[in-house]
């Protein structure tokens, strides 16, 4: 697909990938962009497998299968490591994000010896800090934005706000929280950016 990006998102069921990949098109769609988001159909059940995607251009999307070559790959639970192969057909001048507490050095052995960009995010540290759950999506959903630079930080923070007010308009005292999560996972994320890119020049 020309002039766009396709992320592939690994979860287990009620974990928020879905979630995640539907607001990513949402806010992507709202700066003018064409998208899609959906997850692929299986089993629907609490911690099972689910698998979702993206396709975000400025073009016309004209292809409407699942993304086998992804640009970026966002896995919500680092026990998918072990019996789903997340780096299948990711581009090596992409990127894989992970949910986990390790560091890159101490998952890159789980990674089929994938040669591209590997970031890792404490997701549920902050949903906890932030949320007091264990909430990864919202988490994610930033530094999938952060890695991939599909919009602006401000845009996207501004956008986030205003769906987090329509979602949760009878419940208005989770939206600060799901914005700190936001606000800490995009820092986390563009810390680790900076500190790839540091490393590459030296």
């Amino acid at each position: 697909m020309k002039n766009g990006i396709e992320i592939r998102w690994h979860g287990r069921g009620g974990q928020g990938a879905k979630t995640a990949a539907l607001l990513l098109a949402d806010v992507a769609f709202k700066t003018g962009r064409n998208v899609q988001g959906f997850p692929e159909y299986g089993p629907e059940r609490m911690g099972a497998p689910i698998t979702a995607y993206n396709r975000i251009s400025s073009d016309k999307i004209r292809v409407h299968s699942n993304i086998y070559h992804p640009d970026f790959v966002v896995v919500v639970d680092e026990t998918l490591l072990g019996s789903v192969d997340v780096t299948a057909g990711l581009k090596k001048n992409g990127a894989i994000i992970i949910n986990t507490a390790k560091s890159r050095e101490e998952i890159q052995e789980h990674l089929n010896g994938y040669e591209g960009r590997v970031y890792t995010i404490d997701a549920r540290k902050i949903s906890v800090e932030t949320l007091g759950k264990n909430f990864p999506n919202s988490p994610m959903l930033a530094a999938a934005v952060a890695v991939s630079k599909i919009m602006p930080r401000e845009k996207f923070i501004k956008e986030m706000r205003a769906s987090y007010q329509h979602k949760f308009a009878k419940k208005p005292e989770v939206i600060d929280g799901n914005m700190k999560a936001l606000e800490m996972a995009f820092d986390k994320a563009e810390e680790a950016i900076e500190a790839d890119e540091m490393s590459l020049s030296a």
